[in-house]
Formats: C-alpha cells, structure tokens, sequence
C-alpha cells in the first residue's frame, strides 16, 4: 500500500449474524363481506389487520368475515390479512370465489401475495363457512386449495368438518392426508347480540385465534391442544369425553385426525393431530416447528448469497445456523439439533458452481398425548405403621 502515516479503520464483516425467528402467528382468512368499505377492503387485496379488532369496523356486519375477525380476536390480539372476496350469485358461485384463480392471485390464491403487499406472512389459514360441505360425496374444494397454498406458504389450515355427525367428521378428514391441515369439529356457540340467542358459528376463527394466543404465550412449539376457548358458551352437538376411558367419541376423532371440542373446566381444545398418514409429522407442532425454523434460517442467511467462498464464509455459515439451533434447544422449543458441512457433498465442482450444502438435523418435541400411570400395592407400609406406633 502507499506510504501512510495515521491510523486506518477498516470495518470487516466477517462473523456469526443473529438469527431472528419469524412471525408464527400471523393468520391468513378469507370470507365474504358485502357491506365492507371497498376503500379499506378492496376485493382479492391482501389487508393487515395489525392486532387491534377495531381495525375490522370497515367490513360492515354482513357476511363471513366479520364473525372470523371477531373470533379471531377473542382469543388473542393476532397480526390478520384479511382476503374479501365477493358474494356470487348463489351458493356455488361465492365458493368459486372463494377459491379463486391461481393465475389471477384472488381468493384463497391471494394469500401467498401478503407478504409482498403487507410486510407479513400468514401461517394459519381458514376461510370459515367455506371447508364443511362435501358435495357429491367429494373432498371439500375450499380446503384443497387451503391445502397447496399453506404447502407453499409453510403454513397449516384449520378447516371445519360438516359439524354433523361424529361419523361425517370421519369421512371428511379421510379426504386428506397432509401435514398442512388441521381438521376442527363441531361448530361452536356464541352468543349473537343482534338476536339475542346463541348460535352456532365454525370453530376455525377461535382455534386459529387460540394458536396464536398459545403462540406468544408459551410458544409456537406448544400445541394449542388443552387450551380453553375464550368467548363461547358450547358447542353445536356435544362431544362425549372421558380422560381415564378410550371408549368415548373424542378419542375415536382425535385417532381418526379430528380435533374436537370439549366441556372439561371450560371449553377446550382437544387434539394435537393433523390429517398426515406420516407419523413423523402427523403431531400440528411438530409440523409449525419445524417450519418456523425453516423460515427463519432462510431469512437470516441472506446476508451470506452472493459473498466469495472462504473458509471464514464456511465457519460463519455453520455456527449462525448453529448458534439459532442452541437457542431453540435452550428454550424449549428443540430437543437438539446438529449442523456440519459434508465433503461429500461439497466437491470442489460444487463450490467452483457455487453452491453450498449445508446439513442440519433437529427435532421439535412432541406433546404428552398419552399419559400411562402404575399403580402398585405395597403391604410394607402396614408393618411401618406398626413400627410407628412402637417407637
């Protein structure tokens, strides 16, 4: 270098980088709300409801959407992108719009446009009134397509069941065998101040409001099973439940991938199980989890794209990645978790193409969902009595 006399700074960048973990409670719904301001609300628009249910006052009190909104926000002060959609003509009609077009982006296709349009996510998706019906003895529409856009999203669907029958609940989640759906059944009641009656409403809103909550106050690594219900007074048909007895209609829909509704000090939540045939994911926070993880390591490696291969590159890589992981486990929401680089599989061809493999292995804790306690009988503690009385 030229001749200098002083002192010179130079910044170097190298290093481990924070990781920080994305938004896991962001929920994605989408309805109908004819009387909504089309200011506020414009159709098939990603629109952040950032927390607050008075935000919501602009969708009118008509439609689906404003009882989801309402039910969302009884459980928790959650992050909502509302998707308005318009009312068809009939029944069919308003479905078709539910769904949408995926070229278009509208409907349910809209809610992949949410992070781009409002700086959030959604990672719990419904679309209520829209995921019972079984037409023709088919797979619900509604649902199926719930299902591909939370599989690019990495987000999981709670739809409803037919809240008819325990059997008709069976069937439905028969239909699916996804990681990504999460089967809720019956219909909840709440009270309706316009009629002054109770009536029956789905219970997607309040479960996906009550993961949320379980969300920020325990964590996304809990399930949101076990969990009281804020703001309902029963359900539409009740649910026979017995916690020492697997011979009871709640156990049969939760083997059978229903989750349910139960009265047991309160109204909860009863079912960890999403409609998946693979037992390595069929447990919802399981699933979430690992997904959260996913998203933030994707997130926080940006820095890394595009940087010249180095050894101190490779280091940085490993031990943020790692770092993140020892957090996780630190709190709870990992068992363990390991990142190496394999040289088996980063040749020199590979790092001269520029790519880089980097392995990690993790494993998000499963909830207690069978508790087995034995009891024995011990006659000694007869003769210690005796002992007792003689001392």
């Amino acid at each position: 270098m030229a001749f200098f006399h002083g002192i010179e700074i130079t910044e170097v960048s190298d290093g481990i980088r924070p990781v920080e973990t994305v938004r896991s409670a962001v929920i994605g719904v989408v309805g109908t709300a004819p009387g909504a301001s089309a200011a506020s609300f414009p159709l098939d628009t990603p629109v952040l409801l950032p927390g607050h249910p008075r935000l919501a006052a602009d969708l009118g009190t008509t439609g689906t959407l404003p009882d989801a909104v309402e039910g969302i926000f009884s459980q928790a002060g959650a992050f909502v992108v509302v998707i308005r959609v318009a009312e068809g003509a009939d029944t069919a009609a308003t479905l078709a719009n539910i769904i949408g077009s995926e070229v278009a982006g509208t409907g349910i296709h809209a809610l992949p446009l949410a992070g781009s349009v409002t700086g959030v996510v959604p990672r719990i998706l419904i679309a209520p009134g829209f995921t019972s019906a079984r037409a023709g003895g088919t797979a619900n529409p509604a649902a199926a397509a719930l299902q591909g856009v939370a599989a690019k999203l990495r987000a999981v669907a709670v739809i409803d069941a037919p809240n008819t029958t325990d059997a008709a609940a069976i069937t439905y989640a028969g239909d699916w065998g996804s990681a990504r759906l999460f089967v809720v059944d019956p219909h909840v009641l709440v009270f309706d101040q316009a009629t002054a009656t109770n009536v029956p409403r789905p219970a997607s809103p309040r479960v996906a409001g009550l993961m949320a909550r379980v969300d920020g106050e325990n964590g996304f690594w809990y399930s949101p099973s076990n969990h009281i219900i804020n703001g309902i007074v029963g359900t539409d048909r009740p649910i026979e439940f017995n916690l020492s007895n697997p011979n009871n209609a709640a156990n049969l829909l939760n083997e059978k991938r229903v989750a349910v509704i139960v009265r047991r000090e309160g109204w909860r939540l009863w079912g960890n199980r999403t409609t998946s045939a693979d037992a390595q994911w069929s447990f919802l926070p399981v699933r979430r989890t690992a997904d959260m993880v996913y998203e933030s390591l994707e997130a926080a490696m940006l820095w890394a794209m595009a940087r010249p291969f180095s050894r101190q590159l490779l280091l940085d890589v490993q031990e943020t990645v790692q770092t993140y992981i020892n957090t996780l486990v630190t709190r709870g929401a990992l068992l363990g978790g390991k990142v190496w680089i394999d040289p088996s599989l980063n040749s020199g061809v590979e790092l001269m193409a520029g790519k880089l493999t980097v392995d990690l292995d993790l494993e998000p804790p499963a909830p207690l969902e069978s508790l087995k306690i034995r009891a024995h009988r011990n006659n000694g503690y007869y003769q210690e009595l005796v002992a007792d009385m003689a001392a």
